[in-house]
């Protein structure tokens, strides 16, 4: 599995570490940046690693920033992207499990290392159930549709 993995300076400690691990792991890890501490802008490096995944270049996209908000915010932005911030290990495989999601951003500031290497195990491991949930999926990804009107009220 390819993945593509970005940070921006207040993710950017744990990332070093993330990419070895998951090396060691046997993934094929793309570091899109940045390459040092230094003050940058998170929507520069969630936009890299969201248009990996949207392009089929990464199967799976990993964003760390202070918080992981931003880069969730940016992410899902960015069309066929299913992008969100997760907190807790059963979070990221509740979203793998039941929305597909192809981009987990997490927090480098406020979740500990080990607790975030939980979180991306349990994000590349863990199936999408299909089922009723790809409905679901459906209806959540025909808002990058762009004739798509909404729901009516």
């Amino acid at each position: 599995m390819k993945v593509a993995i970005g940070s921006d300076h207040a993710g950017f400690e744990q990332k070093p570490a993330l990419v070895e691990w998951l090396t060691s792991l046997g993934y094929e890890v793309i570091d899109l940046g940045p390459t040092t501490d230094a003050r940058c802008d998170y929507p520069d490096f969630a936009d890299k690693v969201a248009r990996y995944v949207a392009e089929g270049k990464a199967d799976r996209g990993i964003l760390i920033c202070g918080t992981g908000i931003g880069m969730a915010i940016t992410a899902d932005k960015v069309k066929g992207v299913r992008a969100s911030c997760i907190q807790t290990p059963h979070f990221a495989h509740l979203f793998r499990e039941h929305n597909n999601g192809n981009v987990v951003c997490i927090s480098g500031r406020f979740t500990p290392y080990e607790i975030n290497r939980d979180i991306v195990k349990e994000f590349l491991t863990t199936e999408f159930a299909g089922g009723r949930h790809a409905g679901r999926v459906d209806k959540i990804m025909r808002e990058d549709d762009d004739a798509f009107c909404g729901v009516c009220a």
